[in-house]
């Protein structure tokens, strides 16, 4: 069952992390908003603001109470993208 809340993916180019989540995300059909920090500065902002830096990729889950989180780490965006849209292997 998908969540019920927004989803928001903080990526840049050049990303093989980046290309993983999106590539999983796109094959299990999940909606999921981009932000390439290097196309622009208001994201990149955001990130830095929300987290204290600028690494990604970085899940952010904006909830139906105005409340949000962040999940920085490729492998547990993936695993959370999996368990939540159904199952995924490695990208082709």
């Amino acid at each position: 069952m998908a969540p019920d809340h927004k989803l928001i993916l903080y990526t840049r180019d050049w990303c093989g992390f980046c290309t993983l989540v999106t590539r999983t995300a796109a094959r299990l059909g999940a909606t999921i908003e981009e932000r390439n920090i290097w196309q622009n500065s208001k994201w990149h902002q955001q990130l830095i603001d929300g987290r204290g830096c600028a690494t990604v990729p970085v899940l952010r889950r904006n909830f139906a109470d105005g409340n949000s989180d962040w999940m920085p780490e490729s492998s547990d965006i993936v695993r959370y993208l999996s368990e939540h849209y159904g199952k995924a292997g490695p990208p082709d």
